[in-house]
């Protein structure tokens, strides 16, 4: 250790400072962890993926393993299982670690082993929620908002408890996790953390007692994934925000049969018509499938063919491969028409679909 630069004391040259903090609360000990612990898994032939700075890829002579690390939780996996022990003595030398087995459980979320795959679930973390915010014996709600409510930034009622408001959502927010069906409205209310009032608060209760209901749901994982294909379900609410009148986008990733991302995101800017609203949903989930076909190809797993995007709207679908369509919105920053450039090299594939089987609308909107 040396002394900090400008403080010098000339009567104990050689002192040092003491440290009187932890090193886990210190702002350099993320960096520091990950220098050390990344410098280690190069060393030993493992190779960091670009899309995931957190995922370690190993491929030697046949032998196939992944590595990844969330602060000091760690999983490892392979298809060779002497390299798997022999890496763990090499990683508890060089590391304090602690074997615990197989992955039953990982940063709150249970891992189901089943025979078609996984059931990855929040049980417990729900019980705790709602036990926490006293709703565990409340009456369960069927769905998470009402078809009729409009979620409002004025709504003429009394301001809400903020402390409480905000230890709710954020709490909401992990649950995000596996819970793809209440991730529009956790998106809605999050809106709300600079001035939430009662009837934002009402609703959080409605969406609790939903949670309550559905406490035992489910991500179910495929085992099985035939064939290789990721199908993508776009769709946006043209104007759906009454203070601002943007748009909100959502999106489902499947590979296969497995629903492995989502998103509920609020658009930035006020779109036009609903066609510009929806092609800027089709942006933001071209964006996510570039993503996950780049971490595919570095898992060793490459799409042999292009990815196919649904959509309801039938002039996003057309502008998404028709240049003449340009014109019309020609004021659209250039960054969202590489949904466009994809569709020429034949990498995405748009297709309409009836708004009754959008599956996007279905799952992320009440």
């Amino acid at each position: 250790m040396a002394r900090p630069p400008g403080f010098h004391d000339p009567k104990f040259p050689r002192h040092v400072c003491r440290l009187r903090r932890a090193i886990y609360g210190l702002r350099q000990a993320p960096p520091a962890w990950y220098d050390a612990l990344s410098s280690f898994l190069l060393c030993c032939g493992f190779v960091n993926t670009h899309s995931d700075a957190s995922l370690f890829v190993y491929r030697r002579d046949g032998v196939l393993a992944y590595f990844l690390m969330y602060v000091d939780d760690l999983l490892l996996t392979g298809n060779n299982s002497s390299f798997l022990t022999s890496f763990r003595k090499q990683l508890a030398a060089q590391f304090s670690l602690k074997h615990l087995g197989y992955v039953n459980y990982f940063l709150g979320i249970e891992i189901i082993p089943t025979t078609h795959g996984y059931l990855l679930s929040q049980h417990k973390y729900v019980v705790d929620l709602l036990t926490r915010f006293q709703m565990h014996d409340a009456k369960s709600s069927s769905t998470p908002l009402a078809s009729t409510a409009r979620l409002s930034v004025s709504n003429g009622s009394k301001p809400a408890d903020a402390t409480l408001y905000h230890q709710a959502i954020g709490a909401l927010q992990y649950l995000v996790t596996t819970r793809p069906d209440v991730a529009f409205l956790v998106n809605r209310l999050s809106q709300f953390m600079h001035a939430p009032t009662t009837v934002h608060w009402q609703h959080v209760n409605r969406l609790l007692r939903y949670v309550a209901g559905t406490h035992t749901l489910s991500l179910r994982i495929s085992r099985h994934c035939s064939p290789l294909q990721l199908r993508v379900f776009s769709d946006s609410d043209w104007a759906g925000d009454p203070d601002d009148r943007t748009s909100t986008s959502d999106f489902l990733v499947y590979l296969g049969d497995t629903l492995i991302s989502w998103k509920s995101k609020k658009q930035r800017t006020v779109a036009r018509s609903n066609t510009e609203a929806e092609y800027r949903a089709l942006a933001l989930v071209t964006s996510e499938v570039q993503c996950v076909r780049n971490l595919l190809s570095e898992l060793r797993q490459p799409l042999s063919s292009g990815s196919t995007l649904y959509c309801d709207n039938l002039g996003a679908v057309h502008f998404s491969s028709n240049p003449v369509f340009h014109s019309c919105m020609k004021h659209l920053a250039l960054d969202y028409h590489f949904v466009r450039q994809l569709v020429q090299t034949k990498q995405l594939v748009v297709r309409h679909l009836p708004t009754a089987s959008q599956l996007a609308d279905i799952l992320t909107k009440p």
